[in-house]
This record gives C-alpha cells, structure tokens and sequence, in this order.
C-alpha cells in the first residue's frame, strides 16, 4: 500500500512530467484522485454537451466502491510508470 506521504508525492510529481500522458491516462489519475481524496462519486452525471464533466463523471464513477487506500496505490503505481517511461 502507499502511504499518504507517497500519493502527496505523486501528485506533486504530475505537473512536472514532460511527455504528455493522454486524454485515457488523465482520466484515469483524475478518477483515482477523486476516489482517494473524496470517495465514491455523487451527484448527478453532466449533460451531454458537457463532454469534458461526463468523461471525468465516468471515470470517476468507475471506481466506485473502491478504497482510499487502494485508490491511492493505484495513483502512484500510475504515475511511478509514466516516470519511469521518462528517464
């Protein structure tokens, strides 16, 4: 499992990568971040011409019922290979 100092240290580590991930794997650390700082996805899902809010809505409500901790895990393990792709 990882530890909150390591999921902060993850988020920390996003915004300095230099190769753009894509629009899937934002979504997903946009998903698992949610999921680990917030918990399951409430309210409703955006409108259709919200494209941007539903894809995120969606992702995030994948993970429902998924924990913290794992959440957590899953967001460091994701970024720790995005970095490793980099060096």
């Amino acid at each position: 499992m990882a530890s909150v100092s390591d999921f902060e240290a993850a988020v920390a580590a996003v915004p300095t990568l230099s190769n753009n991930p894509g629009n899937q794997v934002k979504l997903e650390l946009y998903g698992l971040f949610k999921q680990a700082t917030v918990g399951d996805v409430s309210g409703k899902r955006p409108g259709f011409t919200d494209l941007v809010g539903r894809a995120k809505y969606d992702a995030w409500s994948e993970l429902s019922g998924t924990s913290a901790e794992d959440a957590r895990a899953r967001y460091v393990e994701v970024v720790q290979g995005l970095i490793n792709a980099e060096a």
